[in-house]
């Protein structure tokens, strides 16, 4: 009973973990191919591939991939270069400095991107300054402040990548190369650089994918390069858009596909040790695979990857959304004119409501219906006053007597008398004949 109740506290733990953590991958993945105008599983309106168009369309998306395509080789190259130097370092330098090396190298791990980066511009306009140069040098170029400033603190992450393989490197094999007549330069291209090209290739991965998502550092750097983490923040603070969702889809599609592959790059090697040697491998009662495919599970992912891209485009080259969108327009217009009719209906009842109300509370009083309307502004000489009072009533606007009584008792003008209409009428010439 203990054992049945751990299996399945165990099976509904690991249920909310990954719910809690690809859920809203997935939601996201459906978004994108919802006809709705928004991001947004329900309700949902109709099937559609018109927001992947719409992705490969945008050119502000297209040029923040390229510009991000960019930055991260400049950064992969740099990054691997220098936490391989600094790797070699650690291992060779002197014990009792190891340590405090160690610490300068991590430091800028510790520190947040937006230093790193606000340091990064701020640091080199003063050199570009110092060097004389205009504001068009590569020293103030948004390509290389941004691949400096994200190589500060990725080249660390190379690093530890690095230094975990190194541990494991025999050194005698450099001084039994070094014996045999090679020089130290032959030694680390022939024996040590293949030791370390599964590390190279993984902090190489890592740094690529640090560089694309990073947005503090490359916020303050970018300058007229903006990368695709830059694109999509702008497009997201001024109206978020399916398309975003398509561009989250592929993304999650080729990195699953990239973590399958490697896996099945890892396991290849005990693959071919396992299988016999022939070209054909038995499965499930004498059904066989070809060698490629037994051997290179890898080929089996691709094969995969193409036959559902192949699937897709099938399936978006014969299915069209287009009547399906008209449908849901029209019957989203009918529940406009629905609602509409019911709230101007709610609101005629409303108003004889009120005005039985008023007729009951009339008749209670021994008034006639005229005596208790509702005043309209005081334009009627029955009515109450408006919300201008009686300011525009007629009465208020004849009488000649009310008018000079008003201009008798009208306080004196500062001006004095110069503006009155005698003063300003037309005299007679007085000039020479």
């Amino acid at each position: 009973m203990n054992n049945l109740f751990l299996r399945v506290s165990i099976w509904v733990y690991l249920g909310i973990f990954f719910a809690y953590l690809l859920g809203p991958l997935v939601i996201m993945a459906i978004t994108a191919f919802n006809s709705n105008g928004f991001p947004s599983v329900s309700p949902w309106e109709c099937f559609t591939y018109a927001w992947f168009s719409e992705l490969f369309q945008d050119e502000r998306i297209l040029n923040g991939i390229k510009n991000s395509v960019i930055v991260g080789i400049g950064t992969v190259i740099m990054s691997v270069t220098m936490g391989l130097a600094g790797a070699l370092i650690l291992t060779q330098v002197w014990p009792k400095l190891r340590a405090t090396y160690y610490t300068i190298v991590i430091a800028p791990i510790l520190v947040p991107g937006v230093v790193l980066g606000i340091s990064t511009v701020v640091f080199w306009q003063r050199v570009n300054n110092w060097l004389g140069l205009g504001p068009d040098s590569i020293l103030a170029d948004g390509l290389f402040l941004t691949i400096i400033g994200q190589s500060t603190f990725i080249a660390s992450y190379c690093m530890l990548v690095l230094v975990a393989r190194l541990q494991r490197y025999d050194l005698t094999l450099n001084e039994a190369a070094l014996d045999l007549g090679a020089t130290h330069t032959q030694a680390f291209r022939k024996i040590l650089l293949p030791f370390m090209m599964p590390a190279l290739a993984t902090s190489a991965v890592l740094a690529f994918l640090a560089s694309f998502e990073n947005y503090n550092t490359t916020t303050f750097t970018f300058g007229d390069y903006p990368t695709l983490t830059i694109e999509l923040a702008q497009k997201v603070r001024y109206g978020i858009s399916p398309a975003i969702s398509a561009l989250a889809f592929i993304i999650i599609v080729l990195t699953v596909f990239g973590a399958l592959t490697n896996e099945a790059l890892k396991r290849r090697k005990e693959l071919q040790a396992a299988s016999s040697g022939d070209t054909v491998k038995k499965v499930d009662g004498g059904f066989r695979l070809p060698a490629i495919l037994s051997r290179n599970p890898a080929m089996i992912a691709l094969i995969a990857l193409v036959a559902v891209i192949g699937l897709s485009t099938v399936n978006a080259m014969s299915h069209n959304p287009a009547q399906c969108i008209a449908d849901v327009k029209e019957e989203r217009d009918m529940q406009r004119a629905l609602e509409a009719e019911t709230n101007l209906r709610a609101l005629a009842e409303r108003r004889a409501a009120a005005a039985a109300a008023r007729a009951a509370e009339a008749a209670a009083n021994g008034e006639t219906p005229e005596e208790t309307a509702p005043a309209t502004g005081g334009s009627s000489q029955t009515g109450g006053t408006g919300a201008f009072g009686n300011v525009f009533a007629p009465t208020n606007l004849d009488g000649a007597e009310e008018e000079s009584e008003a201009e008798d008792n009208a306080p004196a003008s500062p001006f004095g008398s110069v503006f009155d209409p005698g003063n300003l009428s037309t005299a007679e010439p007085s000039g020479n004949n």
